[in-house]
């Protein structure tokens, strides 16, 4: 780089190199006015599900005005909701909940550009006049006496009038050296502005992707609870049906058993007669007079034909005790069940109807074969 540093003071009507810089910061704090006070934010900054940004006294300000019984309000009431107001940019309304402005996120993206802003702009001051200083004591270490003025856009430095003309710049491009400056300014400043436009957009996107977050673990949990039910509901058949069945099983028993019981007290009654005839035959046959003997045991001959005769009383048929008719196939039923799928096309047919996608479960399922 063809200058040195000298003590030439400037000539008159020269312009200094913090007019950029200047143009570069008011730009910059156009981004950062609030617009309830129209100064800028002073922090804490809070940013509104609009995406716009106040001052957190300003939307308190807003929100007192908007709502003046509120801090009259019992706690229960406060626990319910927060108030409202609108955006004072877009008119958008605001909800709170019931920690008020003071439940609104900071933006802490912006609390830092003005953190950076302030900071640039306290030295921006010392530092213009370091460089005017600096820019009026730059001279050309080949021409003596010659200020850099001009711009080698070849070359990419600055240089002097002189090198243009006789120098080693006579054959490049050059321009002057306040328009190259006041050009990158002006570069800069919009580079600054698209980037906080650039991060502003960003911003909103997360906002966006949180909120979608908190819906995603939402609706999860309700699918839950409503699958849930579904399953809790099949069980309940289920039993149900299995207590009918059970109880059809228990009354052919009761049946069996009741039919069963009375043959054999019809039978204990037989054998109880045909033991009671034993024992009077029996005690006949010592009788030691005949016409005695005789008379008696044509009675108990008598009694014996008909106990004889009674002997075939009825019996249970053959696998009368058999229960293997009260059979239930149930691995059609079982594949079923195990196959059940969630119907996901009904359940987009249900999100096209805000209002019925309130009442009704998004999530369905069907039994598939």
């Amino acid at each position: 780089m063809n200058f040195a540093l000298g003590f030439k003071p400037p000539a008159a009507g020269s312009s200094g190199p913090g007019s950029g810089s200047g143009a570069t910061m008011e730009n910059l704090e156009k981004q950062l006015i609030c617009p309830v006070c129209l100064e800028m934010f002073s922090k804490p900054v809070v940013i509104l599900p609009c995406q716009h940004n106040l001052c957190r006294k300003c939307a308190n300000d807003i929100f007192q005005s908007a709502n003046p019984l509120w801090q009259s309000r019992s706690a229960s009431s406060l626990a319910a909701s927060g108030g409202r107001f609108r955006c004072p940019s877009c008119r958008h309304e605001v909800v709170l909940d019931r920690h008020g402005v003071y439940g609104l996120q900071r933006n802490l993206l912006v609390e830092n550009i003005i953190d950076m802003y302030r900071q640039q702009e306290s030295s921006r001051l010392v530092n213009v006049k370091q460089q005017q200083q600096q820019q009026q004591q730059l001279l050309c270490d080949e021409h003596e006496e010659e200020k850099i003025n001009i711009y080698c856009l070849s070359c990419q430095t600055p240089t002097c009038s002189m090198c243009k003309v006789f120098g080693q710049h006579k054959d490049c491009d050059v321009a002057p050296l306040s328009s190259v400056y006041v050009r990158q300014k002006t570069e800069l400043s919009d580079g600054i502005a698209i980037l906080v436009a650039s991060n502003d957009h960003i911003q909103a996107v997360i906002s966006e992707m949180e909120e979608i977050c908190r819906n995603v673990e939402e609706n999860g949990q309700r699918q839950r609870e409503q699958l849930a039910d579904h399953f809790d509901g099949l069980v309940a058949i289920l039993e149900a049906r299995k207590q009918e069945l059970v109880g059809l099983i228990t009354k052919e028993q009761d049946d069996k058993l009741k039919h069963v019981r009375s043959l054999i007290r019809q039978h204990s009654d037989h054998l109880e007669a045909a033991v009671t005839l034993v024992e009077s035959a029996i005690q006949s046959m010592e009788e030691p007079h005949m016409s005695l003997f005789i008379q008696s045991a044509t009675e108990i001959l008598e009694k014996m034909a008909v106990t004889a005769g009674a002997s075939n009383m009825k019996r249970p048929e053959i696998g009368y005790e058999n229960m293997s008719h009260f059979v239930v196939d149930t691995d059609d039923l079982a594949d079923t069940l195990r196959n059940i799928q969630f119907c996901s096309g009904l359940g987009n047919e249900r999100e096209e109807d805000p209002e019925e996608g309130e009442v009704e479960s998004n999530l369905d399922f069907y039994l598939r074969h």
